[in-house]
């Protein structure tokens, strides 16, 4: 909107007092907003226990230019434009009033003790394929709330939807003034504010003035209604039993819906809509009359109510995983409702850092380049850190926000769920409603009595000591993060080795590396694995790839060469007869003609992997692997005359070869308490701890059995506990039929019958537990390597099938 200051200072019918060329985009009442800016009006409300001409002085430092006042407070004259009016809220329903006059389509005004808030969303659900609606945000439907609506009008909406509440007399004249609506809509009258008014009939009368120039009213048919509606207006009711409306329905519910018989102007139908209480079927027929006013044929009409849904009304604080603060407002995703949840996120964040995670947004009115101009603008006056925008559309946009990452829909956000590395963060989830953010609510919301891995971090920090003593002074150390650290976690991980300064991190994909960088990690990160289709993000973040064959580097070279990069560093990977990846010796020459007089990549490293380091029945290998490297690596070094990292060594290599430390080492599953040495294993911290609790105690007799297959029957009877953790979590089948356990209460309990994909039981006879105590799947006892042993793996196969649906939990002692 830009009006010139003598137009908006006969809107307001104020004395303006300074100058001002600033245009105005944004109204304002609340002083604490992010979003106030030069361009803000700002209206300076005075309540019964506050007052905004106090807050005026701060706003001007933040760069407020005008103002819309009742005086001008002391020293301030001269430092902002000021518009003087009696009543400042006056002022406000006034400019409101003057921009409703500006438009001339059809408004849709609701009032009601209850259901106007779900009325006005499942009316924009319905009506929203055919028309550009502009609703109320949330429930304003206040004194406050509808001039904020109701500006929010603009050129390109064709259908307006508002509600308007009131609690005592005299308002809603005000409020019709504002809305002025072509339709109105009187929903469900009950008990609320009653203390309002002398009598029904009153109130009735009070809300119905709403409706001064509608030309049509949607009511349940009821004989005061009918006796208080203005004659010039024309009813439209329905009813149950008064087959006088304009609509008779008739309902039967069948299991979790709501079958609706329909008869209206000699039409009989019937529609169908998901809910069984009375509250949303009357909201359903009041949504299903404006369908019929608005002449939608039958087949429309049941296809839309058919998919009807819950509406969540209120922004809901959450707690969230890993140190977080979720705002759920997951069920819509326009404009104005945006401002406000901004709003109340900056007033509910508990942790600096503010993530977005944000739908297209729908109704906007505006052009996709006006609008998201506008968001971008929105999230950068609210210093929100991150973006994480799911839809074609936002996607599109990506570019206008700073830390963006962008999802084509949900699926594809979960895919990529566990590289968002989600933490110490206040986190705004805001999507429309067929996104189904309500899934990424349920995803970052912290459960109770739930299982969880419990990673020790200081145990992390004693492993790392441990291997880092073995090392030779100028040895420098890489750490594998890879397969979400090895199943504990990675960027809670990769922080901490940071702080402990470790030279480099490895991860296998690139997805994980930028996972980490987006999530701050500033160390070096080599990428063990790359695909070629990943090497422009892997550019792009700063990554270091691993190359391992000539397909690959000169892949790596083209690319490099269009982005014009210099000495970019890349880590060359020699095959020395673990015949995985890697070049081996008759590639060497054309590799080394490849690289030679190359100014776009420099290498950084050369590495190979050793396959028997653990087996010291296979030492002859062994040393055979390290004498070629020793012979490649000194081939290329001397042919390409450089000098780059050399590092061949695993952890177990740490232990069993120390003389081949070469430049650095890569630590792995050490660091996460495992060894394959049962002497080193003693000087090791056990890292991971795998909980849940009992779900269900119950006795079974002699005979009766557990699970699936009946694969356990008891000979005698036995206290069986059901413990919510299965294969689907990462717990193997094998594990299950009497050959593991899990500790209750410090002791054993046997695993009885076949482990489901979310439940295992185990024979708790012995035990005194009772339903809520804690369970250890694995930790100190049983160890993942007693596990290991017993299923024919190894450690690392246990600990990377924990699912991601285990929540993990980090902690200090």
């Amino acid at each position: 909107m830009t009006l010139s200051l003598q137009h908006l200072e006969k809107i307001l019918q104020a004395k303006r007092f300074g100058d001002s060329n600033c245009r105005i985009d944004t109204i304002s009442i609340d002083s604490r907003s992010l979003q106030n800016n030069e361009n803000t009006l700002f209206f300076a409300l005075v309540g019964p226990n506050n007052d905004a001409h106090n807050y005026i002085a701060s706003l001007i430092e933040k760069g407020v230019k005008q103002f819309v006042v009742t005086h001008i407070p002391e020293l301030l004259s001269g430092k902002a434009t000021f518009f003087v009016v009696e009543n400042t809220l006056d002022a406000l329903q006034k400019f409101a009033a003057h921009h409703r006059s500006q438009f001339n389509f059809p408004i849709i005004g609701l009032t009601g003790s209850n259901g106007k808030t779900i009325v006005k969303e499942w009316l924009n659900f319905l009506l929203s394929p055919d028309y550009n609606i502009i609703r109320s945000p949330k429930s304003y439907n206040s004194q406050v709330g509808v001039p904020l609506s109701v500006i929010s009008i603009n050129d390109k909406h064709n259908l307006g939807i508002f509600e308007a509440g009131i609690s005592k007399m005299n308002e809603m004249e005000k409020l019709e003034v504002i809305i002025k609506p072509s339709i109105g809509i009187l929903t469900n009258i009950g008990s609320a504010h009653d203390e309002g008014f002398e009598s029904v009939e009153q109130k009735m009368n009070e809300k119905l003035k709403l409706f001064k120039h509608s030309n049509l009213i949607i009511y349940q048919k009821n004989k005061l209604i009918d006796s208080l509606i203005d004659p010039k207006a024309q009813p439209f009711s329905w009813s149950y039993s008064d087959k006088t409306a304009d609509v008779f329905v008739e309902k039967t519910v069948i299991d979790e819906k709501t079958i609706l018989q329909i008869s209206y102007v000699e039409a009989n139908f019937e529609i169908q809509i998901p809910f069984q209480d009375e509250a949303s079927i009357e909201n359903a027929i009041t949504c299903l009359m404006v369908l019929l006013s608005f002449k939608y044929d039958k087949t429309t009409i049941q296809n839309r109510m058919k998919g009807l849904y819950p509406v969540e009304m209120r922004l809901k604080v959450k707690n969230g995983i890993n140190n977080t603060t979720l705002i759920d407002d997951s069920y819509s995703s326009d404009f104005q409702s945006l401002k406000i949840a901004l709003d109340f996120l900056e007033s509910q964040k508990q942790y600096k850092n503010k993530t977005v995670i944000l739908s297209d947004i729908f109704e906007s009115g505006l052009s996709n380049e006006e609008l998201y101009a506008k968001v971008s603008q929105l999230i950068t006056s609210n210093n929100i850190q991150r973006v994480i925008g799911i839809g074609e559309t936002i996607s599109e946009f990506k570019r206008q926000f700073t830390n963006c990452v962008t999802f084509k829909n949900t699926a594809d956000f979960f895919h990529n769920f566990d590289n968002l590395n989600f933490n110490n963060e206040t986190i705004l989830i805001k999507g429309a409603r067929h996104f189904q953010f309500e899934e990424i609510v349920a995803a970052l919301e912290e459960k109770t009595h739930e299982t969880v891995l419990e990673i020790n971090l200081n145990a992390i920090s004693h492993n790392l000591s441990f291997y880092k003593s073995k090392l030779k002074p100028a040895t420098k150390m890489m750490v594998m993060v890879k397969a979400f650290g090895y199943g504990n976690g990675g960027f809670e991980i990769a922080k901490l080795l940071e702080h402990h300064k470790v030279d480099y991190l490895g991860v296998a994909f690139a997805d994980e590396g930028i996972s980490l960088k987006n999530a701050g990690i500033l160390l070096p990160i080599m990428v063990l694995n790359p695909e070629t289709t990943s090497f422009s993000s892997i550019i792009q973040h700063k990554l270091e790839p691993e190359i391992y064959s000539l397909k690959g580097l000169n892949a790596f070279l083209q690319l490099a060469e269009q982005r014009k990069l210099k000495d970019f560093p890349i880590h060359i990977k020699i095959d020395t007869g673990m015949h995985r990846l890697g070049f081996e010796e008759e590639n060497l020459d054309e590799l080394i003609a490849t690289l030679e007089g190359n100014k776009f990549v420099t290498v950084k490293s050369i590495l190979s992997h050793m396959a028997t380091s653990d087996d010291l029945k296979h030492l002859e290998f062994a040393h055979s692997q390290i004498e070629l490297f020793e012979k490649l690596s000194s081939k290329l070094m001397n042919e390409l005359h450089i000098k780059p990292i050399r590092h061949l060594l695993n952890t177990s290599g740490i232990s069993n070869f120390p003389e081949s430390q070469y430049d650095m080492v890569r630590l792995g599953i050490g660091l996460y308490g495992v060894s394959n040495d049962a002497d080193e294993q003693k000087y090791l911290e056990n890292v991971g701890t795998l909980k849940s609790i009992i779900s269900q105690i119950r006795t079974i007799q002699a005979g009766e059995s557990v699970g699936y297959g009946r694969r356990f029957v008891a000979d005698k009877p036995t206290k069986i506990a059901t413990i919510p953790i299965g294969y689907a979590d990462g717990i193997s089948r094998h594990w299950g039929n009497s050959i593991g356990f899990v500790t209750i209460n410090n002791q054993k309990a046997t695993i009885v019958g076949s482990i489901c994909m979310d439940m295992l039981m185990v024979d708790s006879s012995e035990i005194n537990c009772k339903e809520g105590d804690s369970v250890i799947i694995f930790g100190e006892s049983p160890t993942v390597t007693f596990m290991a042993n017993k299923l024919q793996t190894i450690p690392y196969e246990i600990l990377t099938s924990i699912s991601q649906r285990v929540k993990r939990v980090f902690y200090r002692e």
